[in-house]
């Protein structure tokens, strides 16, 4: 871009890189404040009479994916130079006749007209999309969004290192601080439990009944599998299968094809109770479960018997530090929790979600994190 650009300098250009870089966030791009700052530099240092740095001050600083780049240039585009995508679409004008045309409404002109841009945000759409309404490319692009957001669940280990409040006396970093003023009494140093990361187990339901959600489910699976450093994943259908080596490779497609080879009950019956005993036989009783995060994606219809399912979700819940059930029929306001395994399983259940777009996973996500 070669074209010409109004000189800013001092406080307008500052207002005017916080609009552009607030145009880039309406339209799904991830720009923290330090990348601001960054871009905000950049242009002080080379000024914003030419369009081509502008532009590839911006580029630099603000857009770490290149898969980012078309959105960028879009808004670029629109933001400096008033242009429209070419991609309808995506984005429309609407002309707001306002008291005045400057960005400052106290400095406004009489009878001035002020063009103001409608952006429509995919990301946001895809919060809110049903993920049985979702195609497969959505479907990715809905995880890749969530894959840049940190889920930490941390507990105090055993471990003891240096702090400040801690509640044990670290005697003998105390005595070495004395010894090296010459036996002054110091302030005492203390000790407190190191934290890590609390394990989290997901249960995935692959019945047919789940069939719309399942893919959704286990790709969310994926995204803590291969972004967590403790997470296990398992699916539940007829019977109980790991899947924890096959969704931790880093290619989301090739995850979900091996693990599609190693599930042999998808889209079959659902035996949540006698899933959930050879999970709690083999696995959770004997220490997966013990203080893990346990999530269980499910609709709550099981063929087997209600009691049995029950009794294993009390013994889950006793190992486990928390049981999250996520429905995808709870999305629904008129939804009672009437059949029988999830009437049995739910009195064992610490928090009771939906699971049908991305921000009710996003909701799991703050859960996760929170203590």
């Amino acid at each position: 871009m070669s074209e010409s650009l109004d000189c800013r300098t001092g406080p307008e250009l500052a207002r005017t890189v916080v609009r552009f870089c607030r145009a880039l966030r309406t339209e799904g791009l991830a720009v923290p404040l330090s990348s601001v700052h960054s871009y905000a530099k950049a242009l002080g240092a080379l000024g914003a009479r030419s369009g081509a740095d502008v532009y590839w001050a911006g580029r630099a600083t603000l857009v770490p994916r290149p898969e980012d780049i078309p959105s960028y240039d879009a808004v670029f585009a629109t933001f400096w130079y008033g242009q429209t995508s070419a991609d309808p679409a995506r984005r429309g004008r609407v002309a707001v006749r306002t008291p005045g045309g400057a960005e400052d409404d106290s400095q406004v002109s009489p009878g001035a007209e002020r063009e103001r841009q409608l952006r429509y945000s995919r990301a946001e759409m895809l919060r809110h999309k049903d993920f049985s309404a979702c195609s497969e490319a959505e479907l990715a692009e809905a995880m890749e969004l969530l894959r840049s957001r940190p889920t930490v669940s941390c507990r105090p280990s055993h471990r003891w290192e240096p702090g400040r409040r801690g509640r044990r006396l670290d005697v003998r970093a105390t005595m070495r601080q004395a010894m090296r003023c010459g036996g002054e009494v110091i302030p005492t140093r203390r000790l407190e439990r190191s934290p890590r990361d609390r394990r989290i187990v997901v249960l995935c339901d692959v019945s047919g009944s789940m069939e719309p959600y399942a893919r959704a489910m286990l790709r969310f699976a994926h995204v803590l599998v291969a972004g967590q450093s403790r997470v296990e994943a398992f699916a539940i259908g007829t019977r109980l299968t790991r899947l924890t080596r096959e969704l931790s490779s880093r290619d989301p497609d090739a995850a979900m094809t091996m693990a599609a080879a190693v599930v042999r009950d998808w889209s079959g019956g659902t035996r949540l109770g006698e899933g959930l005993r050879e999970f709690n036989d083999r696995f959770g009783v004997r220490g997966m479960a013990r203080g893990s995060e346990v999530v269980v994606m499910s609709d709550g219809w099981d063929r087997g018997d209600p009691e049995e399912l029950g009794a294993q979700m009390c013994r889950l819940r006793r190992v486990a530090h928390r049981v999250v059930w996520m429905n995808p029929l709870k999305a629904d306001p008129r939804y009672e929790p009437l059949a029988r395994g999830m009437a049995a399983a739910l009195p064992h259940v610490d928090r009771f979600l939906p699971g049908h777009d991305m921000a009710s996973l996003e909701s799991l996500l703050a859960v996760l994190e929170s203590p």
